[in-house]
């Protein structure tokens, strides 16, 4: 038995497209995925279709290739691989890993929110109030007039970084120090006298107008402390400072006490026995302060910052030395009492009755203006500007 099917052929090109009705006998019995092997009898060309969905396939024209579509397909690459990624960076440089910071306009709000950990809430403060509390709080009274007016453009720079960055302020020492009260005549006086001046580098505001202490020595660069380099915070001398407080302070302990402490501070890592032998400083950093020590039979390293961390030490700038034998009953800020633990200690007589003894200078993280040293700077006739100048390289001053 024979039945018999429409088919529809597609012929022509372009806009003249027709169909070709076709007449053709295929037996009942076949299967719609059965080839029927029918197509060699017609002189067909593509594909055919069958009313009740058998598709019959004739012999195929293989489809002509134009180098015009190769030549726009690889425009369109091209465009969107090149073109369009440098179009963006143009119209929004705020793309690219460092984008330049927006030029300083002057704006300095009237009001801030400072969070006081004494009332666990946060106040609304006048913002030229806030500086005096600031720098009341930061560097003492006695200081020179112009050591305290460059202070407080350093704290009101850092100040307004912190808002335009989007964080809070506090008034402790994770943000500034502040107080409300006891504020000196001098000291307000200092502030008002440059109300509204801010650092500036390269237009932009100087938002990293960090300061410390006292350096003994150098300033640091910041990346040599931090995690990022800022072109304004730089290795500058730092020898103007006769009356720091923080000079030659000795930290000294029992060896075993240096071992437990460790352990405590870095649980995750493994420093063997540790002896005299093996506490050696491998590096300094550009200021003179301690970058690598390596500590312990496993010869694990640690930078300057994790053991002042560790240990409480006032800075980074140390010597490591051992008294063998001595009294390792602490003082001057030691820190540990006479604990007995082992805790990796060489038991075979080398550590016993050693006692390690770290001796710091200066006070706080190097970077930025040294207090002590912008007051000795101030003493010796150099005007807030140029005490600015000197610790933060390159930057000037708004009006």
């Amino acid at each position: 038995m024979f039945k018999m099917y429409k088919l529809f052929h597609f012929f022509g090109r372009g806009p003249r497209r027709g169909l070709k009705r076709v007449r053709l006998r295929v037996p009942q019995r076949v299967s719609q995925r059965t080839p029927l092997g029918l197509s060699q009898r017609i002189s067909l060309r593509g594909p055919l279709w069958i009313s009740q969905g058998i598709s019959l396939r004739g012999p195929q024209r293989v489809p002509k290739i134009h180098i015009k579509f190769i030549g726009l397909y690889l425009a369109v690459v091209l465009f969107f691989l090149l073109l369009v990624p440098v179009c963006a960076l143009k119209l929004f440089p705020g793309l690219t890993e460092e984008a330049p910071q927006t030029k300083y306009t002057g704006e300095i709000p009237d009001t801030v929110r400072v969070f006081i950990t004494e009332k666990e809430k946060f106040e609304t403060i006048d913002f030229e109030t806030y500086i005096e509390g600031v720098v009341a709080s930061e560097m003492p009274a006695s200081f020179d007039t112009e050591a305290l007016k460059a202070q407080a453009i350093a704290s009101r720079t850092y100040a307004l970084g912190r808002i335009n960055g989007g964080a809070e302020l506090c008034d402790t020492v994770h943000c500034q120090v502040y107080r409300s009260n006891d504020i000196s005549l001098k000291v307000r006086r200092a502030v008002r006298a440059t109300r509204g001046q801010v650092l500036l580098y390269d237009g932009a505001l100087a938002t990293q107008a960090l300061y410390f202490s006292s350096s003994a020595g150098p300033t640091e660069n910041a990346e040599d402390v931090f995690s990022n380099a800022y072109p304004y915070l730089v290795s500058v001398s730092s020898s103007e400072e006769p009356d720091a407080t923080h000079k030659q302070e000795i930290v000294r302990m029992p060896l075993a006490d240096f071992a437990d402490q460790l352990e405590t501070a870095f649980p995750e890592l493994n420093f063997g026995k540790i002896t005299s032998k093996n506490i050696k400083i491998l590096s300094h950093t550009t200021g003179g302060r301690v970058n690598k020590i390596r500590i312990g039979s496993k010869s694990v390293t640690l930078t300057g910052a994790d053991l002042r961390r560790a240990f409480n030490l006032y800075s980074t700038r140390f010597d490591i030395d051992f008294e063998e034998g001595a009294d390792a009953s602490g003082s001057n800020g030691t820190l540990g009492a006479g604990a007995s633990g082992s805790n990796g200690v060489d038991s075979t007589g080398s550590a016993a009755g050693t006692a390690i003894v770290i001796t710091t200078s200066g006070s706080g993280h190097g970077v930025g203006m040294s207090q002590y040293g912008a007051n000795g700077l101030a003493k010796k006739g150099y005007d807030y500007e140029a005490i600015l100048k000197h610790y933060y390289q390159g930057v000037t001053i708004s009006e």
